[in-house]
C-alpha cells in the first residue's frame, strides 16, 4: 500500500512515480493508494473510492467518478482540490 506517494514531490517526479506504479500494476499486482492528489488518482487508478468520514460515498472507474460525481460531497471536494 501507498500513503500519499506524491505528496512531497515536484510535478516532474510525480510522473516518474506514477510510471513505476503502472509498471507494478502491469505485473498483475494490486495496490492500494491513499491520496488527496486527484489528478494522481484519476490517472493512476483502475478503480477509485471516495471516502467521507470513514464511509464509502462513491466508487467505480475513475473516468466515471471524475467526470460525473454522484454526490455533492465529492463534487465539492473536487472543486476544492482544483
Amino acid at each position: 500500500g501507498f500513503d500519499e506517494p506524491s505528496r512531497l514531490l515536484d510535478p516532474e517526479r510525480v510522473g516518474e512515480v506514477l510510471a513505476v506504479m503502472r509498471d507494478v500494476g502491469a505485473e498483475g499486482r494490486t495496490m492500494l493508494v491513499v491520496t488527496h492528489g486527484m489528478a494522481f488518482a484519476r490517472d493512476g487508478s483502475s478503480h477509485t473510492v471516495f471516502l467521507h468520514q470513514g464511509e464509502v460515498w462513491e466508487a467505480g472507474p475513475p473516468a466515471k467518478l471524475f467526470s460525473a460525481p454522484e454526490t455533492e460531497q465529492f463534487r465539492a471536494f473536487l472543486a476544492r482540490m482544483n
